[in-house]
């Protein structure tokens, strides 16, 4: 909620400073985001006036200005701009001035002619036509604002006002509201609030005789206020409101719709004006849509609409959706003669369900779904009728129609000082908690306190002791110990685990991603996952976002193709990522989801590949302390390239799985180079870790190495070889390490030539070539035994 202090002055006089304003109002629990001065950015720019204009002659289009600029000289300015003529008022940028977006003046020469200067337009200002109806876009301002040569133009557009920015939360929709804001100022400053009572003369006739209004479905409109106004007159807004909407974020359009435009803003209350002669029959029904129907609404796009949808209809067909957007059928145009201004209170609940569904959230139903005073609807239309009188933009009808459906219950609590004086650990009398409470409108009679109708937060003593500390200022709370035992803070054993799983994941060079929970059912067609798959039975969202998140994901891959396609498309070439990514499984005969943690990486570029992602998969795995993992080759998941992927297990239990992903997945996320992935369950992580690392000694005995390689089949896994190797080897091989592979010249075809390191050493004595020479052939013989390998 943009505030304009300005605008707040008429409602209450505060004094302070800018930061002091706002460091106040932020203490106070309305919160600040931050302010700006309106037209900052603008400096040494004056009202001019053009005493001479020539053709420039080196240019067919320029012209040569001689322009007073309230000097002891005229200067001479150069434009391009052909709606300058003598005797106009004009914004001057004189040599050194600043404009919006970091525009410096300089005095320079065009076509050889010095100029001193700039000639502004509404664009270089930081306006447009909607600001000032009376310029034009492609043009130099000429100004028509009352002003003399050499003014600031600052001051001369109502520039210099102050925007204060809140963070207004959903709690307290009284605070989307000058009134309101001004309130909460009045109350934090000890100032007077000044509201004024709307005063409406009226005498058009009477809104009885041309208007009846029924309310259908009194749960979803609790209270409905209709005025009328005939013989209207579309034209601009006066300054003073142009001024105020733009400085609360509004662009003005005319006056019919700046005036609900501003006291939606000043009251709170979102307002709509419809044109009388497109209501058919002269009657106003709120009701649910009708099955079938279609309204094509202000921004012309068809609407189809359900019948869970409230709408504001005539008699015959939709003219509105209630508290989201009017309807195009009863737009107010130049030849519309009399208007029906709606002053509403709606279901939030419904508002919002309706705007997210037909993807329209305005500035209307964000305020309605949080929930408005019912008691604010005759006010604010009697505000807009008096804003009508005020700028002769219609006569009023006389009357209004006022229904209330559903009868606001009066909210009353007792006053305990006592106990608020406990909540807040403070000792505050009961004059000061009364003086606050009457401050802020409440009602407070005897111990009774009666909340008024905007403040449909305080429900309980809690909420009054809360208005009371805020005002009394939590920074004056002195600290006082806890009473009871203490909760004893520190992660859990899952949360450790996982903070050192990203510690080793970093240090290996990875980075971190966090991706929505959320997933879209075409991702599972992009990672070829079947038809029959368990991972397609997801949890489905019941009021998404849109389609893209429109289910709990059951897969981590898609979330992180997503990131590694985006950061190829910006030209990142060597990427390494990873994520502790939760999924959601369903439980059969259980409403909650099996949420499981998935450490996810993804890797493409240069320092990218199977082997390279096998190795930092190990080293995770040496860091974490899991032993004896094993890597065998799989190729029924089709998101995976056949033949490069590896299921990991740990004993009978699966860690996980890991390889490069198909490339027709790959081309699906817009990756068309080799992408490499794997997918390790953090929970069978964890339960397999060895336990706490234990003290070894370093050896005694010096370790003996021989190198080894053997010919076999194709289709002997080096893991396979390896587990032979030191079950043959027994208690003296203290390690076996691949370093070569080869297919070739002398070795046949089907077979391969596979080349390890090993290092032998006993505990208890050093070994000696006898000893060496017969572990080897027992592993030979071993070998060739189980794998028909035979040294080469």
């Amino acid at each position: 909620m943009n505030l304009s202090r300005e605008w707040l002055s008429e409602f209450t006089d505060i004094k302070a400073s800018d930061k002091e304003y706002c460091d106040a109002m932020t203490l106070s629990g309305s919160k600040v985001e931050g302010w700006e001065i309106t037209g900052a950015e603008i400096s040494g720019v004056v009202v001019g006036r053009v005493l001479d204009i020539v053709r420039h002659e080196n240019s067919d289009h320029m012209w040569i200005c001689t322009v007073d600029v309230g000097k002891s000289a005229p200067i001479t300015i150069v434009t391009g701009a052909q709606n300058v003529r003598k005797d106009d008022l004009v914004p001057a940028a004189t040599d050194g001035a600043t404009l919006p977006g970091g525009v410096t003046i300089r005095t320079g020469k065009l076509r050889g002619v010095e100029s001193q200067g700039m000639l502004c337009s509404l664009k270089e200002l930081g306006l447009d036509t909607h600001d000032y109806p009376y310029a034009i876009e492609d043009g130099i301002f000429i100004l028509q604002e009352p002003c003399k040569v050499g003014d600031d133009i600052r001051d001369v557009l109502g520039f210099n006002d102050t925007v204060v920015e809140f963070e207004i939360t959903n709690n307290r929709p009284d605070c989307l509201s000058v009134i309101g804001l001004a309130r909460e100022s009045a109350a934090v400053f000890g100032t007077e609030l000044k509201l004024h009572k709307p005063v409406v003369k009226g005498g058009a006739g009477n809104i009885a005789d041309h208007l009846k209004v029924e309310i259908a479905n009194p749960e979803l409109c609790p209270r409905y206020t209709a005025k009328m106004v005939k013989n209207i007159k579309i034209a601009p807004s006066p300054a003073w409101m142009r001024r105020r909407l733009r400085a609360s974020g509004v662009r003005p359009i005319n006056n019919i719709v700046d005036i609900t435009n501003y006291v939606m803003l000043e009251y709170g209350q979102p307002m709509h004006a419809f044109d009388y002669s497109c209501v058919k029959g002269g009657k106003i029904v709120v009701r649910r849509a009708k099955a079938g129907e279609v309204l094509k609404t202000l921004d012309d796009k068809d609407r189809a609409i359900t019948p869970d949808m409230l709408v504001i209809a005539d008699e015959r067909d939709p003219i509105g959706l209630a508290g989201v957007m009017g309807g195009g059928n009863s737009e107010i145009t130049d030849k519309t003669n009399t208007i029906v201004l709606e002053s509403a209170n709606f279901n939030g609940t419904s508002i919002r369900k309706t705007a997210i569904a037909l993807g329209m959230r305005t500035d209307a139903s964000g305020r309605f779904e949080k929930g408005l005073d019912p008691m604010n609807t005759v006010k604010a239309a009697e505000r807009a009728c008096e804003l009508i009188e005020l700028l002769g933009a219609g006569e009023v009808m006389d009357g209004v129609i006022d229904i209330i459906a559903v009868e606001p219950k009066e909210v009353r609590l007792e006053l305990e000082p006592e106990r608020v004086n406990a909540l807040l650990g403070t000792d505050i009398d009961r004059e000061f908690m009364v003086k606050v409470l009457e401050k802020l409108e409440f009602t407070v009679d005897g111990n009774t306190v009666i909340v008024p109708s905007f403040r449909s937060d305080i429900e309980h003593c809690a909420d009054i002791a809360e208005e009371v500390g805020r005002f009394y200022g939590y920074d004056k709370i002195e600290p006082t110990v806890f009473k009871g035992a203490a909760t004893l803070g520190g992660f859990s054993p899952k949360q450790k685990f996982e903070r050192e799983i990203s510690a080793v994941c970093r240090g290996l060079g990875y980075f971190e991603v966090m991706t929505y929970s959320f997933g879209s059912k075409t991702a599972w067609d992009k990672i070829h996952l079947p038809a029959d798959s368990p991972l397609r039975k997801a949890y489905i969202i019941q009021n998404p976002l849109g389609e893209d998140t429109s289910v709990m994901r059951t897969t981590s891959l898609p979330s992180m193709l997503d990131v590694l396609g985006t950061n190829l498309a910006k030209r990142n070439m060597d990427v390494k990522l990873f994520e502790l990514a939760t999924v959601y499984l369903p439980v059969k005969g259980q409403d909650l989801a099996d949420e499981q943690t998935i450490l996810t990486l993804g890797a493409y570029g240069k320092d990218a590949g199977f082997f390279e992602l096998k190795g930092s998969i190990e080293a995770l795995f040496s860091d974490l302390r899991i032993k004896n993992v094993r890597f065998a080759a799989v190729s029924d998941n089709p998101a995976y390239h056949p033949g490069r992927c590896a299921e990991i297990t740990c004993g009978d239990t699966v860690l996980g799985r890991m390889g490069q992903v198909h490339p027709s997945v790959a081309e699906e996320f817009g990756l068309n180079v080799g992408v490499f992935m794997a997918e390790l369950n953090v929970k069978a992580l964890m339960a397999s870790v060895s336990g706490e690392p234990s003290y070894v000694p370093l050896p005694r005995f010096p370790a003996m190495t021989r190198d080894i390689a053997v010919v076999c089949d194709s289709s002997v896994t080096v893991a396979a070889l390896s587990d032979t190797m030191y079950e043959a080897g027994g208690e003296y091989l203290e390690s076996c390490k691949l370093f070569d592979v080869y297919t070739g010249t002398g070795i046949p075809e089907g077979k391969r030539s596979v080349a390890f390191s090993l290092s032998m050493r006993a505990k208890d004595q050093t070994l000696t070539d006898e000893h060496a020479d017969e572990i080897m052939r027992a592993i030979l013989a071993k070998l060739e035994k189980v794998h028909g390998a035979v040294i080469r």
